[in-house]
């Protein structure tokens, strides 16, 4: 993916990279350059895994926005997909 950046070295992170990030306006980001690679750290969500009634569930930190079911089946596919490629691999 391209973007550009602009006269006072803004660039816009667009809106799907965002969100499969977590990132929102005024999130803090870490910025690592490594060897001419400039790296965009999103910070790992903050929460804690609660047992209600017997099941293990992950409990975001207050004011996360909750996922949606598309973000569940958007990383439940690519779990698949990459799944598949290592089997093509590896000839099983």
């Amino acid at each position: 993916m391209r973007t550009t950046i602009d006269r006072a070295g803004r660039v816009v992170i667009p809106k799907a990279l965002r969100e499969r990030a977590g990132i929102a306006p005024g999130t803090q980001v870490e910025l690592r350059e490594i060897d001419g690679v400039i790296q965009l750290i999103a910070p790992r969500p903050q929460g804690r895994i609660v047992n209600e009634d017997g099941v293990w569930v992950w409990e975001s930190a207050p004011g996360t926005p909750p996922i949606t079911q598309e973000q569940i089946d958007e990383a439940i596919e690519e779990l698949r997909e990459g799944r598949l490629r290592d089997e093509d691999r590896s000839g099983f």
